[in-house]
């Protein structure tokens, strides 16, 4: 299993910085978490789990062998692979699992960007990446409600917005299927 070579482990508590150079929207890079704990496809679910608890994490990016984002695997996504293939998680690799679909943002897209790919796609994460795809950091809506919390460029009514959007529940295949005809 690969980590970030990004950031140490010290740095994984990075808090943002509370105001916008510009005055305007805040950059993501103003937000993101820049400690990026990575694992590729072919690792398997309990490396995943150690991974999550040895940093006090809930997500991980998911990279392919030139480093760049190809998924992401939440512990949610880990508990429930567990429950349905009934089998040992070092028998189940993370591409069984992990989200293939990954929204992502640059560091120099607005906060605003951010909240509208979350409310959109309900994620509360979505990775931070360059030019060619590699990740750099991560957004939470957590980093927004902190920043927001110190009473910074971020209304709390967008925050709560964001999250309310992210949390609603989504119709199941079936019942798609059913209020399209």
């Amino acid at each position: 299993m690969r980590r970030s070579s990004t950031a140490s482990a010290a740095a994984r508590w990075h808090r943002p910085r509370l105001s916008s150079a510009s005055g305007g929207p805040m950059k993501i890079s103003e937000l993101m978490t820049r400690t990026v704990q990575v694992c590729q496809p072919t690792d398997t679910l309990d490396c995943a789990a150690q991974l999550m608890w040895d940093n006090d994490i809930g997500v991980l990016v998911v990279v392919d062998e030139t480093g760049q984002v190809v998924g992401m695997i939440t512990d949610r996504d880990i508990c429930m692979a567990a429950y349905t293939c009934g089998t040992a998680l070092h028998d189940i690799a993370i591409s069984h699992a992990m989200a293939k679909h990954v929204v992502a943002c640059s560091a120099d897209d607005s906060d605003d960007t951010a909240e509208a790919l979350m409310a959109k796609h309900k994620v509360r994460r979505i990775p931070v990446v360059d030019e060619v795809n590699h990740p750099v950091g991560i957004l939470s809506i957590n980093d927004l409600a902190c920043t927001m919390a110190r009473g910074r460029d971020i209304p709390a009514s967008k925050v709560a917005g964001t999250l309310a959007a992210i949390c609603e529940h989504r119709q199941a295949p079936s019942s798609r299927k059913a209020a399209s005809a």
